[in-house]
C-alpha cells in the first residue's frame, strides 16, 4: 500500500487480537511499529515476531490509563523510532451487564480504557504531528458506538463519543494536512469477546447470538481489520478524513 514503507507508527493495544493482526499488517509493508500495550512481555513478542520476518518494530509498556505512563511511553517510541506519522488507537475493554446493575467503579475503568486512553494519546501524538504539518490517526470504535448494542451502554458512550471527538478532531487539524478516521469492528473473535461473554452455556448463547446478528453469518477475524486501517494510514487515502468506517459483515449500513 503506498506511503507505508518507512513510516512510524504507534498501535495502541498491539498485543491483543485485533491489535497484534494490525501491528504485523504495518510491519509486512515496511513500517516501524511501536506495539503498545500493558503487558509488556505480550507486546514484545509481537514485536519480535515482526523482527523475525524481517520488519522493524519495539515493544513499550503503558498504562493507557495514566496520562503520565502515555507521555513517558510516546518520548521512548519517538526516542527509538523517530517522529510518529500514523496513531492507531485500538486499545479497549468491556464487560457485558445491564446499565442499571452496573456501578461506577465499573464505568470508570471502561471510560479510563476507551475514552480517556485515546483522549491522553492524541495529547502526547498530535502535537508533534502539528509541528510537521503531516500525520495520520485512524482510531478504533466499534459499531455499538453508532448503533447501540444491549449490555455495553457505557462502552457504547465511550465508542460513540470517539466516534464524534475523532470528526472534531478531523476538523481542527484539517489545515495542517492530519487525517482523522475511524474504523468500527462489528463483533470479533478475539480473546476481549471472549472475556465480555464469558464462560458456560450463558458464554455461548452470547457468542451465538453476535454471530446471528452479523449478515455474512459469522464473527469477524481479526485479520479482516488491518486492511481497512492501513488504507486510511496510506497516501491511497490522503483526502479522506473525518470517515467511519464499520468492517462488520454488514451488522451496521449506516449512510
Amino acid at each position: 500500500m503506498r506511503g507505508i514503507n518507512g513510516k512510524v507508527v504507534i498501535v495502541t493495544g498491539g498485543a491483543g487480537g485485533i491489535g497484534s493482526a494490525i501491528c504485523r499488517r504495518f510491519g509486512e509493508e515496511g513500517a516501524k511499529v511501536a506495539v503498545f500495550d500493558i503487558n509488556r512481555d505480550a507486546a514484545e513478542a509481537v514485536a519480535a515476531d515482526i523482527r523475525a520476518k524481517g520488519g522493524a518494530a519495539h515493544a513499550f509498556a503503558v498504562d493507557l490509563t495514566k496520562q503520565d505512563s502515555v507521555i513517558t511511553a510516546v518520548t521512548a517510541a519517538e526516542e527509538a523510532l523517530g517522529p510518529t506519522d500514523v496513531l492507531v488507537n485500538n486499545a479497549g475493554w468491556d464487560k457485558i451487564g445491564n446499565f442499571l446493575s452496573t456501578d461506577k467503579p465499573l464505568w470508570d475503568k471502561i471510560v479510563a480504557i476507551n475514552l480517556y486512553g485515546a483522549l491522553y494519546m492524541h495529547h502526547a501524538v498530535v502535537k508533534g504531528m502539528v509541528e510537521r504539518g503531516s500525520g495520520r490517526v485512524v482510531n478504533i470504535a466499534s459499531d455499538a458506538g453508532r448503533g447501540g448494542s444491549s449490555g455495553e451502554a457505557v462502552y457504547s458512550f465511550c465508542k460513540g463519543g470517539l466516534i464524534a471527538f475523532s470528526k472534531t478532531m478531523a476538523r481542527e487539524l484539517a489545515r495542517q494536512q492530519i487525517s482523522v478516521n475511524v474504523v468500527c469492528p462489528g463483533p470479533t473473535d478475539t480473546p476481549l469477546l471472549d472475556d465480555i461473554c464469558g464462560e458456560g452455556e450463558k458464554g455461548e448463547k452470547l457468542r451465538t447470538a453476535f454471530t446471528r446478528a452479523v449478515p455474512f453469518g459469522r464473527l469477524g477475524q481479526p485479520d479482516d481489520l488491518p486492511g481497512a486501517v492501513l488504507f486510511l494510514s496510506s497516501d491511497d487515502a490522503s483526502f479522506i478524513t473525518g470517515q467511519v468506517l464499520s468492517v462488520s459483515g454488514g451488522l451496521t449500513m449506516a449512510g
